[in-house]
């Protein structure tokens, strides 16, 4: 079960709004921040990622918040800010360092950093 100390990572996460649409008729983004929480960051290992069949040029990780009336929201349409850098949700869930402490959200980003 994480600490409140192993939480040492500040992330931001955003939600997609739609703030009308193109001359194409794509939706044009707009991304809103629906707060900014302590996270615990742990990478997922290249043989976690191997035996997924994922071969590619990403990073994957898992972020631990805590439970509350906000990240109990998030969604794969949210996404992650941390260190000035877009993560992608791929996946939310409840922790299993606690029943209804915490919510691990599992997240990618290119390798590079952009």
């Amino acid at each position: 079960m994480p600490s409140i100390g192993s939480l040492d990572r500040r992330i931001t996460i955003e939600r997609f709004i739609e703030a009308g649409r193109n001359a194409f008729n794509e939706p044009v983004a707009n991304w809103t921040s629906v707060g900014s929480f302590w996270a615990r960051r742990r990478d997922i290992s290249d043989g976690e990622r191997q035996a997924s069949g994922a071969i590619d040029s990403f990073l994957a990780s898992r972020f631990v918040v805590r439970n509350n009336s906000v990240t109990r929201t998030v969604t794969p349409v949210h996404r992650i800010i941390h260190d000035g850098v877009i993560w992608n949700i791929q996946g939310v869930k409840e922790a299993n360092d606690g029943r209804l402490r915490f919510i691990e959200i599992t997240a990618v980003r290119d390798a590079d950093g952009n």
